[in-house]
């Protein structure tokens, strides 16, 4: 194998690496803005009661957005991931590499032009080859860190004490019943009177 090729198999291996950091970081944030955006749906209901329309509007608007959010963190980065969708370039991958190693600097982007390059001359050839053996030790994958991505769980903090607060003031059971409401969207449901008669005398 060439020096050439091996770095070209290291660059394939380094996005490959990229996009599993941006399917775990996707699937952090989709989780979390998914719930946030669940919950908010429930209580949206729960204390407007709308009626059929408006609770027909609020279940597709939350199947949209939820459609939305699992195609922009989950299902673009696996398409990448996967190769069935094209991603970054190689130029693109060269330069997040010379951003996270000094001793690369431009050398990697040089290595890709030069090799793109319409004549390729002996010159061309040697120093191609030359610049490819200075850069086969690096370790490009460690350019991308995936644990770098528990930063992102912090957004998951969030739904996490909206469903705590639910919990600890006793509006969980009427958050619930609205789900029920949403779901069947279509269904009409009357909203509990806002008063109560208690007859105290015998």
């Amino acid at each position: 194998m060439s020096a050439f090729q091996h770095i070209k198999n290291k660059l394939e291996e380094f996005s490959r690496k990229y996009y599993l950091n941006e399917l775990v970081k996707g699937a952090i944030l989709f989780l979390s803005l998914g719930i946030l955006y669940f919950i908010l749906t429930l209580v949206l209901e729960h204390w407007l009661w709308l009626e059929p329309t408006g609770r027909t509007i609020l279940f597709w608007v939350f199947i949209l957005v939820e459609l939305s959010l699992a195609v922009f963190y989950i299902l673009n980065p696996l398409l990448k991931l996967s190769g069935l969708k094209e991603g970054i370039s190689t130029k693109e991958a060269s330069r997040i590499i010379g951003k996270h190693f000094p001793e690369v600097k431009d050398k990697l982007l040089n290595i890709i032009q030069l090799n793109e390059s319409s004549t390729h001359t002996e010159l061309i050839e040697a120093s191609i080859a030359q610049k490819s053996e200075e850069l086969s030790p690096v370790p490009f994958r460690r350019a991308i860190n995936v644990t770098a991505n528990k930063k992102y769980l912090k957004y998951a903090l969030l739904p996490l004490g909206c469903w705590l607060l639910l919990f600890v003031t006793g509006q969980w059971k009427g958050v619930n019943s609205s789900l029920d409401r949403v779901v069947h969207y279509s269904s009409h449901y009357t909203p509990p009177a806002p008063f109560s008669f208690t007859i105290v005398n015998d």
